[in-house]
């Protein structure tokens, strides 16, 4: 057995201790790890591997960044929970930080992404009741087809992939489902039911769907004719938000303000659960006391891991790394000389590489090898690998990284 270098655990000890005591709802890539620094992850014997998931875009500042990390142990020392009965010295000061950095009203901090985007959809309706006139239990919500917004009743409601909602209803009512990148399909509903829509819920890129980027112009028509209609246009940008696609928001490629914007994973840096709801006062105003909270929602630790976690985007300029890389990215994957590889897109660096099974090889099959060669990214969808390396990869790195996703690849031709 191979000498233990992190922890005190085997990898193969780690993997048989969660199949036994856990529940099997992921289905992981057999690989274990102890150890993060920036864009690299360690097992615990030791191996080191570039990590192209990034925790699912919540690890945009890399791992354990020592600003965020710092934030974190400062406050640990200090304060860390108070609940909302409280008032406390933190929460305030962020939530200043987050409106002006975004550039909105009011925040309602939450935790998870799916807390913020169950947080959008209540306080869409109660829009849609106190501020449109829509009659009390007849609000609907639009979502695109294919989206991926959380794991919840609710959410799950509204989504068409039956892995996330087969056998969990009966579902919540009140949702409606169109086609993602069809701006006719949302002119179509909006004339026909407009008159009771609160709000329009849409991922600017839908990442769990294999980052399908939309047509130029989409997210830009969808706006307007949400406000022709008076209904509320919802971003989720808990996944391509904070950098990740090149700009702040994958909204702002097209310069748009989205009504409300929903916000989580990399808000923190990966170091806690932290997600944010931003919006207008006339919106926000509409949840009074009482009608929504979060024991956690907001607390002290959060705080301060939060702004300091926004200020390293800011000061390491990520947003434009982001930009420049994924570029560089993406026209190397074009250079591939491979049957397998069947199209390259994204935004900056979250990228997805859709492989055509060749010989019994599948997309699985090329993310294991890869980990072989110490690069780690997981399948979606069977057939597309989603790549989205930490933005604070150096272009050196991340050419080392191309150059074993490139063999890996060539070595199935």
């Amino acid at each position: 057995m191979a000498e233990l270098v992190y922890g005190k655990i085997s990898s193969q000890e780690s993997i048989r201790l969660e199949e036994t005591y856990g529940a099997h709802n992921y289905h992981p890539l057999p690989v274990v790890i102890a150890k993060g620094k920036g864009p690299f992850v360690w097992d615990p014997e030791g191996n080191q591997y570039y990590d192209f998931l990034s925790a699912y875009s919540a690890v945009n500042q890399g791992h354990c960044h020592p600003v965020i990390i710092q934030a974190l142990i400062d406050q640990a020392r200090e304060l860390t929970l108070t609940s909302r009965a409280f008032f406390n010295n933190k929460l305030g000061e962020y939530e200043k930080f987050i409106t002006e950095f975004f550039g909105y009203e009011m925040v309602l901090p939450m935790n998870t992404g799916a807390e913020a985007v169950e947080t959008a959809m209540k306080l869409s309706r109660k829009w849609g009741y106190q501020k449109k006139g829509i009659p009390e239990n007849e609000a609907i919500l639009i979502f695109a087809e294919n989206n991926f917004h959380g794991r919840t009743i609710s959410i799950v409601s509204a989504s068409t992939d039956p892995t996330a909602y087969k056998e969990y209803g009966p579902f919540t009512p009140g949702i409606e489902i169109i086609p993602y990148n069809d701006t006719a399909a949302l002119e179509k509903i909006l004339a026909e039911k407009g008159d009771k829509v609160a709000a329009f819920i849409v991922e600017p890129i839908q990442g769990e769907a294999g980052v399908y980027v939309p047509d130029a112009g989409y997210l830009k028509k969808c706006l307007d004719i949400c406000h022709q209609h008076n209904v509320l246009f919802v971003a989720d940008e808990v996944q391509t938000g904070i950098a990740r696609t090149g700009r702040l928001l994958a909204s702002d490629w097209e310069d748009i303000h989205p009504d409300i914007v929903i916000l989580g994973k990399a808000i923190s840096g990966g170091v806690l659960p932290v997600s944010a709801v931003l919006s207008s006062r006339e919106i926000m105003m509409c949840i009074k006391p009482g009608e929504h909270g979060s024991t956690f929602g907001g607390f002290p630790l959060a705080c301060a891991v939060a702004k300091a976690a926004l200020e390293v985007i800011r000061d390491e300029h990520l947003t434009e790394k982001a930009e420049k890389l994924g570029k560089i990215f993406r026209a190397e994957m074009e250079k591939i000389d491979s049957p397998m590889i069947e199209l390259v897109r994204g935004k900056g660096l979250l990228n997805a590489v859709i492989i055509k099974p060749t010989n019994g090889v599948e997309a699985w099959d090329v993310c294991v090898k890869m980990k072989e060669n110490g690069v780690l990214a997981k399948p979606t969808h069977d057939h597309i690998i989603r790549f989205a390396p930490p933005l604070v990869i150096t272009e050196k790195e991340l050419m080392d990284a191309i150059k074993r996703i490139k063999d890996t690849i060539l070595s199935f031709s």
